[in-house]
């Protein structure tokens, strides 16, 4: 409702976001970055504290509502909803520091705007107390507006895997590094790490959040494998793309402009083909959502949630293609939101999260192994 008091930590006013996000989309493309504004609104409604641990004050949240709230935000402005729930995916990391890391990043509030470097490509050096982190990290989105950064490295130890070291914003710069095609207002920008200290409270193995061993947190969100949760991170946003694309050609189609053709019955046919895509990735993402919320998973389930996103992507980009090419030229003009929402889609679907050959072969084989097994047949693990 107009003029209504968000209140902090409510994600249910994620709609109020998405019509600011929207109002700014077209400023944040042309700008590479999002606007204070709609950052500010993004964390005033909880997405940086919904996994925070409860006894920091965060809520320790589901990946349902967070789904539906990314999904929400993303209608009015993809790459808002992207750097919404990332936020809410990079304040998770922090539940799998020491007791002390946690408090640092947390102490005063749960609020704290975090991003990441996920990949492994800086170095780490072990000195007293700690290490001595240096290294570039591409991709990394909301930088600009971050407090806090986590950034990727090999162990410093032989054998040991890579780590996670939490770095404070002022130990760190932002390269502009960033001008893509689509995913404009995320400001996915390079980190730069000069040779910061990270003492150890600070840092984690890599190999604790892909099992889910957090530290002094029992609730779901926390506990999950990481392939069971992350693809939702990266594919709810793709769910509000695609319903954004649908309600501005459904506008279209509403009397404000004709579709291309000037066939009204094509307009229809499109439409319909397009929400029923959508409502089919929905009810996937829904699924997998559920799924990670669940207590435990099943070896199947696990390698299905993977392959459940990234199937939803592929439908979610075929339904917006598919109202694209039926809006003609004037789609494609600069400020058209259908055209903004079809460069997003399609840039969102190659992250590797979401690349559906690499999800569907481990779902494949797993499927192959249970029906075998129903069968009483051999198991691929005894190689029979």
């Amino acid at each position: 409702m107009p003029g209504q008091v968000l209140r902090r930590g409510d994600l249910s006013a994620a709609g109020q976001v998405a019509a600011l996000a929207a109002r700014h989309a077209e400023d944040s493309d042309a700008h590479r970055t999002l606007s204070p504004e709609v950052i500010e609104e993004l964390i005033r409604v909880g997405f940086c504290r919904h996994f925070v641990p409860r006894r920091w004050g965060g809520v320790a949240g589901t990946f349902t509502e967070l789904l539906a709230a990314t999904a929400t935000v993303g209608a009015g402005c993809t790459s808002a909803a992207w750097c919404a729930s990332l936020a809410a995916g990079a304040g998770r990391l922090g539940a799998f520091l020491p007791e002390d890391g946690q408090r640092e990043l947390w102490g005063e509030g749960p609020d704290a705007l975090v991003v990441a470097g996920l990949t492994p490509t800086g170095t780490a050096s072990e000195v007293p107390g700690g290490w001595l982190v240096r290294g570039e990290w591409r991709y990394v989105s909301g930088v600009e507006s971050s407090d806090w950064a986590f950034v990727c490295g090999p162990g410093p130890e032989s054998g040991q895997g890579p780590m996670f070291f939490l770095v404070p914003r002022a130990d760190y710069r932002v390269l502009d590094t960033w001008f893509p095609t689509g995913m404009r207002g995320t400001g996915s920008n390079t980190v730069v790490v000069d040779g910061a200290f990270v003492p150890r409270h600070r840092a984690f193995l890599r190999e604790s959040m892909w099992r889910g061993h957090s530290v002094g947190s029992t609730a779901r969100c926390h506990t999950v494998p990481l392939r069971v949760a992350s693809g939702l991170l990266f594919a709810a946003p793709a769910l509000g793309a695609a319903r954004g694309a649908i309600a501005a050609w459904s506008a279209r189609l509403g009397g404000t402009r004709d579709p291309a053709s000037g066939d009204r019955a094509a307009g229809h046919r499109d439409l319909a083909w397009a929400v029923g895509m959508a409502d089919a990735a929905g009810l996937l993402l829904q699924r997998a959502a559920q799924v990670a919320d669940q207590p435990s998973v099943t070896p199947l389930e696990a390698v299905r949630n993977p392959m459940d996103c990234a199937l939803a992507v592929e439908h979610l980009v075929n339904a917006v293609q598919r109202l694209f090419r039926a809006a003609g030229t004037s789609g494609q003009f600069a400020g058209e939101p259908l055209q903004r929402f079809w460069r997003d889609v399609h840039f969102l679907a190659s992250h590797a999260a979401l690349r559906l050959g690499t999800a569907s072969e481990p779902y494949g084989r797993q499927l192959a192994q249970t029906a075998r097994g129903k069968a009483g047949g051999p198991d691929e693990a005894g190689g029979g």
